[in-house]
C-alpha cells in the first residue's frame, strides 16, 4: 500500500509562493520585448544581426535577485531553447524585420544573403567586424574599455562565450536558465568581462567585472553581486537606448505616446477655433453667454439661444469636421452624465467649452496683450501717461489708463482700466504705481502726463501731476490740448447774451421736436428729403455737438442750401396751426419760429459758422492718435492767426447773413404759400435820451445805428475773446516747446544758415540727461547742425508709409449719429517734413546708435510726449458699449478684459493661439495632462 502523500509544511508552501510569484513575474516581464522593436524570433535559417544581444539585457527579478535575461529566447539549464508562443510567431511572420540600428526593413535580405548564425559563434558581419578590429589592434585590446571611436566595434564583437570549460559555461546561465549576455570571456587571460560595463561605465570604476574578473572560487556569489548593482544597471539601460536609438519615453511607451500625442493634436485644434471666435467676439464687443441652456447635452436643440458663443461654436461645426466630431462626443458624453442622474457638474467630462474654461482663455489673452505692451514699452525705453476718469451704467467712476511710447509709429495703448474708489490726487498716483508695478515698469521711465483741468489733476500741492513729479522729477504735465480748445468754445458762446440765446435755441428745438411723435410726423412731413438727417441736442461733453447742431439748421458760411432751416421753420408753423393740440405747445412752436427769424439770430449764426471753420479742423486734429507736439502747435498757431485777420470783418459777416435771408425768403414761396418771412435788418432802438444835471455840458456819445452797435457790442467781443482764450491757455512750458520747435524738419533751413541761439535746447537736455548722460545740450547742437546739413540727402529715401488715425467728419452721411465717432487711418501726408520721419529716417539708416543717438533720443522724447487724451475719451465710447444695461454686473477683471480685447484689436488678432493654449495649460494639473 502505498504511503498517504504528506501534506507540504510551512517552508514547502513558502518556496511554492515564491516560485508561483516568479513565475507571475516571469510572465509580466516576457512581454515587455513588444516594446522594443528589436527582440524578434527570426524563421528557421535567418537571423537578425545584433538583435539577440538586446534582448539579453532587460532586467528580470528573479527569488528577489535582479538578473537580465532572454526574453523570447530562453534557456533551460539543458540548453533546450524555449518556444516562442504561437501568436508571437504569427506576428513575426506577418511583419517586417526591422533592424534596432538602421530602423530598414532587413528581414528578406537576413533571411536570403545571410548565412544562419549561432548566438554564441556570432554573424559573419560580427566576425569581419572583428577581423578589421584586429587589424587595427591586437586582442588583447578588446577586452579594455573602448574610447568613442571604437565603441561601435568593440559592441559588434562582444559577447564571447565560446569556452569548453564547465565551469565557464555554468556561469553564462543564470538560475533561471536564461543566459547572461552581458558576460564575455577571454579565453587568453581565463577571465570574465561585462562588457556592457566595460563600455559605458565610468572610468574610475574599480569593478573587477571591468578589470578582469579571475576569482573562479566565488565566481557564482560575484556575478550575481554585479548584476544587482546600480552601476551595471544603468550602463545596461544605457546600452538599450543605444541599441535602439531612442530614449526611455519612447521604449516602454511608443504606441501609448503616439495616442497621445494625436490626442493633444485634437484637442489643440479644436481650442484654436474656440479661441478664434472668443477673439472675434471680443474684438466686437459682444456678450459671450446666456444665463441658462448652456450644458452640452441642449447643444442639439437649435430652438433655444444658447448665447453667442455656442451659437457661433454650433455654427462653425457644421462645416468644419474637427470641431463636429467634438461636439458630438461631448454631447453624447454629456447625454450620458445627465441622464444617469448624478452630480450636478461636469464630472469627469471636459469640454472646453464651459464658462470656467473660456473665462480662463479670457484671462490669458488679458494676460497676453498687456505683457506684448510691456515688452514694447520696456523696448521703447520710455512711455508717457494719459489719464481721465467716467461713470458707468451702475454709476460706479472707471478710471482709463493710456500709454504712449515709440515702436515703429506711436502708439497709444490702453493697459488698465480700474474702477475708482477715490478721486484724490493721491489716489491715482497710488493706482498707477499698482499698475506700473504690475507691468514691470519704472516710474523714471515716465516722461510726461496729460490729464484735464480738474483740480485733483492739477492741484499745485496735492494734484495728480505734482504728485507724480515729486516721484518722478523730468516728467511733464500737459493740459489736454483737446479740453482747452473746448473750454475756448464753451467761453465764447457764453461770452454774450445773442450767442447763448442762438445755441439754446438750437436745443430747444431739438428737444421740442423729438418729445412727441406727432411733432416727428410733422418733422418728416414737411421736408422734401424723407430721409434727412435728424436734428440732435447740444450735448455739452460732445466737442463739436454745437458746430453740428448749428450746420444742420443753418448750412455752411455764406451757403444755406445745405441747411435745414426752411424745414424747420415749416414745421414749427404747421405745429401752431393745428387746432388739436394742446395751447401751450402752439405758443412753444410760435416762439421757437420768432427767434429763428430774427436777423440777429442769422448774424450770430454766421458769426459761429466762420468760427467752428477753423476751430472744427483744429479740434480734429488734436483727437488724432499719435499727434506730436510740434504739429499740434503749429496747428493751433495757425487757427489764431487765421482769427486774428477775422477779428474785425463784420462785412463778411453781413454780406453772408444777406444772402442767407434772400435765399429762405425765395425758397418758403416756392414751398409754401405763407406769411413767414425773415427779417432783413436789425430793428432799430429808440434813442434813449439821459437827463443832464445843471451845469453839466459833456454829452455821452451813443450808437444810433443797430448795425454799428451789434458789430461792437456781438461780433467783436465774441472774436476777442476767443482770440485772446486761445492765446492765453495753449502758452504752457514755452521754453520746453522752443527747445522742441529746433526739431522740427521745417526749420533746417534756418539751422544751416544760422547758428543756434546759446540757451537753446538747455531745458530739453535736462529732460534727456536722465536716460543717457551723454544728452548734453553741446552734443545735441552738434548732432543737431549736423543732421540738418544732411537732410536733403537724407530725405529723398524711400520710407514705408504709415499710418495714424483720426476723426472722420461724418456731416456728409443721411443719417449722422453724433453719438459716435469713427476713427479712420490716414497716410502721412507731410512729405517727410514731420517728426517723426526724421525718427523713421534715423532708423532707416541705422544711425540711432552710433551717428546721432543723442539726437534720436530727442526725437523719441518729442513723439512719446502726449498732448491731449482723447485716446482715454475713445475707450469712454467702447466701455458703454461693452458694459451696457443687460451686461451691468460685470467685474471689473473682466471688464478690463473685455477692454483691452475691443480697444487693442491689432495686438489681439495677432496672438498665436498657442501661447493662449499653453497658458491655459498652467491653470490646473488636468489641463495641463489634456493639452501637453
Amino acid at each position: 500500500m502505498d504511503k498517504q502523500k504528506k501534506r507540504p509544511g510551512g517552508a514547502e508552501k513558502l518556496r511554492l509562493k515564491k516560485l508561483k510569484s516568479l513565475e507571475v513575474e516571469a510572465a509580466k516581464y516576457s512581454k515587455l520585448t513588444d516594446l522594443f522593436g528589436a527582440v524578434v524570433t527570426a524563421p528557421a535559417g535567418a537571423s537578425a544581426p545584433g538583435d539577440e544581444r538586446v534582448e539579453a539585457y532587460i532586467p528580470r527579478q528573479v527569488q528577489g535577485k535582479s538578473s537580465w535575461s532572454v526574453q523570447g529566447e530562453s534557456q533551460t539549464n539543458s540548453g533546450s531553447p524555449k518556444t516562442a508562443p504561437p501568436e508571437r510567431e504569427k506576428a513575426v511572420e506577418s511583419e517586417e524585420y526591422v533592424s534596432p540600428k538602421t530602423g530598414s526593413p532587413e528581414r528578406e535580405k537576413a533571411g536570403e544573403s545571410e548565412e544562419c548564425v549561432s548566438p554564441n559563434t556570432g554573424s559573419p558581419e560580427r566576425e569581419t567586424a572583428v577581423e578589421s578590429y584586429e587589424c587595427a589592434s591586437q586582442i588583447t585590446d578588446l577586452f579594455s574599455q573602448p574610447d568613442q571611436r571604437n565603441l561601435q566595434s568593440f559592441l559588434n564583437y562582444h559577447p564571447q562565450q565560446k569556452s569548453s570549460n564547465p565551469v565557464v559555461q555554468k556561469v553564462f546561465c543564470s538560475r533561471d536558465g536564461t543566459i547572461r549576455r552581458w558576460l564575455t570571456y577571454c579565453p587568453e587571460c581565463h577571465m570574465l568581462y561585462c562588457f556592457i560595463c566595460m563600455a559605458f561605465g565610468k572610468r574610475t570604476d574599480s569593478s573587477l567585472f571591468i578589470s578582469g574578473m579571475s576569482d573562479w572560487r566565488h565566481i557564482h556569489q560575484r556575478t550575481e553581486e554585479h548584476e544587482r548593482s546600480s552601476g551595471h544597471r544603468n550602463c545596461a539601460e544605457a546600452y538599450l537606448l543605444k541599441s535602439t536609438s531612442a530614449d526611455i519615453s519612447s521604449v516602454f511607451g511608443g504606441s501609448q505616446m503616439s495616442a497621445h500625442r494625436e490626442q493633444v493634436r485634437k484637442r489643440r485644434q479644436v481650442l484654436e477655433r474656440i479661441i478664434d471666435v472668443i477673439k472675434v467676439l471680443g474684438k466686437r464687443g459682444l456678450a459671450y453667454r446666456r444665463s441658462e441652456n448652456e450644458a452640452a447635452y441642449t447643444l442639439e436643440d437649435h430652438t433655444v439661444d444658447h448665447g453667442n458663443f455656442l451659437e457661433l461654436i454650433l455654427l462653425l461645426g457644421k462645416y468644419d469636421f474637427c470641431l463636429k466630431e467634438h461636439l458630438d462626443s461631448c454631447i453624447e458624453n454629456s447625454k450620458k452624465l445627465h441622464l444617469s442622474g448624478g452630480t450636478r457638474g461636469r464630472g469627469s467630462l471636459v469640454t472646453v467649452l464651459s464658462k470656467t474654461t473660456v473665462n480662463s482663455m479670457i484671462d490669458a489673452i488679458h494676460h497676453l496683450i498687456k505683457k506684448n505692451i510691456s515688452s514694447d514699452i520696456k523696448k521703447a525705453g520710455m512711455f508717457s501717461v494719459q489719464l481721465d476718469t467716467t461713470q458707468d451704467i451702475t454709476s460706479q467712476d472707471q478710471c482709463s489708463i493710456i500709454m504712449r511710447y515709440v515702436s515703429d509709429v506711436v502708439p497709444e495703448r490702453l493697459v488698465a482700466v480700474l474702477k475708482c474708489s477715490s478721486s484724490t490726487g493721491q489716489a491715482f498716483v497710488n493706482m498707477l504705481s499698482e499698475v506700473l508695478d504690475k507691468m514691470g515698469l519704472s516710474k523714471t521711465m515716465c516722461i510726461g502726463n496729460a490729464t484735464d483741468g480738474a483740480s485733483n489733476m492739477q492741484g499745485q500741492y496735492k494734484g495728480f501731476s505734482s504728485l507724480l513729479s515729486a516721484q518722478s522729477p523730468n516728467q511733464v504735465h500737459v493740459w489736454c490740448y483737446a479740453h482747452v480748445l473746448n473750454l475756448v468754445l464753451a467761453n465764447t458762446t457764453q461770452i454774450v447774451i445773442e450767442s447763448g440765446s442762438l445755441f439754446a435755441l438750437l436745443n430747444g428745438i431739438a428737444v421740442f421736436i423729438k418729445e412727441s411723435y406727432k411733432r416727428m410726423n410733422v418733422w418728416e412731413e414737411s421736408g422734401r428729403n424723407k430721409r434727412r438727417r435728424r436734428l440732435a441736442p447740444i450735448g455739452e461733453t460732445r466737442w463739436w455737438a454745437k458746430h453740428e447742431a448749428l450746420k444742420k439748421v443753418f448750412g455752411f458760411f455764406g451757403k444755406p442750401e445745405d441747411g435745414l432751416y426752411v424745414d424747420v421753420l415749416l414745421t414749427l408753423s404747421a405745429i401752431q396751426k393745428q387746432a388739436t393740440v394742446k395751447t401751450c405747445i402752439r405758443v412753444m412752436a410760435r416762439g421757437y419760429a420768432e427767434s429763428l427769424l430774427k436777423y440777429e439770430t442769422i448774424l450770430t449764426a454766421q458769426i459761429f459758422l466762420r468760427i467752428f471753420e477753423h476751430t472744427s479742423p483744429l479740434s480734429k486734429y488734436l483727437q488724432t492718435a499719435g499727434l506730436d507736439i510740434l504739429s499740434a502747435h503749429r496747428m493751433v498757431a495757425s487757427t489764431q492767426d487765421m482769427l486774428k485777420s477775422l477779428g474785425r470783418d463784420f462785412e463778411s459777416v453781413k454780406k453772408a447773413a444777406d444772402t442767407f435771408v434772400n435765399w429762405t425768403n425765395t425758397e418758403i414761396q416756392e414751398r409754401d404759400d405763407t406769411d413767414i418771412e425773415v427779417e432783413a435788418t436789425l430793428p432799430q432802438k429808440r434813442r434813449r435820451m439821459k437827463k443832464v444835471l445843471p451845469g453839466e455840458m459833456a454829452q455821452d456819445e451813443t450808437l444810433d445805428d443797430a448795425e454799428k452797435s451789434y458789430e461792437v457790442n456781438v461780433h467783436k467781443r465774441i472774436m476777442d475773446t476767443a482770440i485772446e482764450a486761445i492765446h492765453r491757455r495753449f502758452l504752457t512750458h514755452g521754453n520746453l516747446y522752443a527747445d522742441l520747435a529746433c526739431l522740427d524738419p521745417r526749420n533746417f533751413p534756418q539751422l544751416c544758415t544760422s547758428a543756434l541761439p546759446q540757451s537753446a535746447l538747455q531745458d530739453l537736455s535736462k529732460c534727456l540727461q536722465g536716460f543717457d548722460s551723454r544728452a548734453t545740450k553741446e552734443n545735441m547742437q552738434a548732432e543737431l547742425k549736423s543732421f540738418a546739413l544732411k537732410w536733403n540727402r537724407l530725405n529723398l529715401s524711400p520710407l514705408a508709409e504709415y499710418k495714424a488715425r483720426t476723426v472722420e467728419d461724418g456731416s456728409g452721411g443721411e443719417e449722422d449719429n453724433t453719438e459716435e465717432v469713427e476713427i479712420t487711418p490716414i497716410s502721412c501726408c507731410s512729405g517727410k517734413e514731420c517728426p517723426l520721419c526724421c525718427y523713421q529716417i534715423l532708423r532707416h539708416f541705422n544711425m540711432l546708435t552710433d551717428a546721432y543717438p543723442v539726437l534720436g533720443l530727442a526725437y523719441k522724447y518729442l513723439l512719446t510726449l502726449s498732448l491731449t487724451q482723447v485716446a482715454c475719451e475713445r475707450t469712454f465710447s467702447i466701455l458703454k458699449f461693452i458694459k451696457n444695461r443687460l451686461r451691468s454686473t460685470l467685474s471689473s477683471d473682466k471688464l478690463e478684459a473685455f477692454m483691452l480685447m475691443a480697444t487693442e484689436k491689432d495686438i489681439l488678432m495677432s496672438l498665436d493661439s498657442d501661447s493662449v493654449i499653453d497658458r491655459l495649460g498652467e491653470k490646473s494639473e488636468l489641463l495641463k495632462k489634456l493639452l501637453h
